[in-house]
């Protein structure tokens, strides 16, 4: 059973949906967080700053302590905090939960950097593509693809490249980018869809396979306009063999339920079991290249055997 913690200024036992004062749709802001507490700061710093605000932010902690909660009494827009189960799934079902009157859910991941015109630009294409369901955007910067970025460095990035509309052509995408997603709440909310909690920790490839559920709706589109700095934050993260398993379980377990093809999972896979494996006698400081492969070689086993799943995970360490 989850609590429910509202925060903000109408002080109720919800979220106060309404039409909305800063533009013509409702906005939901949701950010799952875990182990981050200073960073989620800064993220919150510069929602607050959008030349369009959210109508609401809803924020999931995985434990009490990952937020500092009294810091949203100063956001000028209404704030829920939602608990309950940890996990990355588990917490952005709890985050649409709250957002279930909203238009819009938008979510960011706690160290992902917006620019400031993001929700304003999300807002103009949505209405503008009445078929568009999912949006993703491709940051200026990922450090997820290596040691991850400072702070100081992601904010300098971001004043940098400035809040001015940029190239406003899209493409159509497979699927979406975790750290930085939006949705129409109206066919979620139709389809009764939820993060698939059969993912567990920080859910590997559950952005794909949510948005791809969605795609019998509409359009999923990667939007150049949508900027923002992924920091890819190596802190609060998962140990290197359960990242190695997940690799594999994962995309077998979303192939099997019919959100992921094995066009798209090829490559996905062998990528990450290649580059383990090269990588391993010389690992990178920040990637636990050794752990990963040897999750890897236990999924590929439990493949063999018959006893694959994403939820083995919870039992490796």
């Amino acid at each position: 059973m989850s609590e429910n913690v509202v925060k903000g200024t109408a002080g109720s036992d919800d979220l106060p949906w309404g039409q909305s004062a800063r533009g013509k749709l409702r906005i939901a802001v949701g950010i799952a967080t875990a182990g981050r507490r200073t960073i989620v700061g800064y993220t919150l710093d510069l929602i607050a700053r959008q030349t369009r605000l959210p109508d609401a932010l809803i924020v999931c902690p995985a434990v009490p302590e990952d937020l500092d909660a009294a810091a949203l009494q100063r956001l000028p827009f209404e704030t829920a905090v939602r608990t309950g189960k940890r996990g990355l799934t588990a917490q952005r079902n709890q985050i649409l939960s709250a957002a279930d009157s909203a238009d819009v859910i938008v979510f960011f991941d706690d160290d992902f950097f917006p620019q400031l015109n993001y929700l304003a630009e999300v807002e103009e294409l949505f209405l503008d593509h009445a078929d568009v369901v999912a949006i993703t955007g491709r940051p200026i910067v990922d450090g997820a693809n290596g040691p991850g970025l400072e702070t100081e460095a992601a904010l300098r990035l971001i004043s940098a490249d400035g809040p001015c509309p940029h190239d406003r052509c899209f493409v159509p995408t497979y699927g979406t980018y975790g750290c930085n997603m939006a949705f129409r709440m109206k066919p979620i909310r139709q389809s009764g869809l939820l993060f698939d909690e059969n993912l567990p920790l920080y859910g590997w490839q559950e952005d794909i396979d949510f948005s791809r559920q969605l795609a019998g709706f509409g359009r999923i589109i990667d939007a150049k306009v949508l900027r923002g700095v992924h920091l890819g934050t190596k802190g609060g993260r998962t140990s290197g063999v359960r990242v190695g398993y997940s690799q594999i379980a994962n995309p077998v377990y979303l192939i099997r339920k019919g959100t992921m093809s094995v066009a798209f999972a090829a490559p996905l896979l062998w990528r990450n079991v290649l580059a383990n494996l090269a990588k391993s006698l010389r690992p990178e400081p920040w990637i636990d290249r050794r752990g990963r492969l040897k999750g890897n070689f236990l999924a590929l086993r439990d493949l063999l055997t018959g006893h694959i799943s994403p939820q083995r995970i919870l039992e490796l360490t």
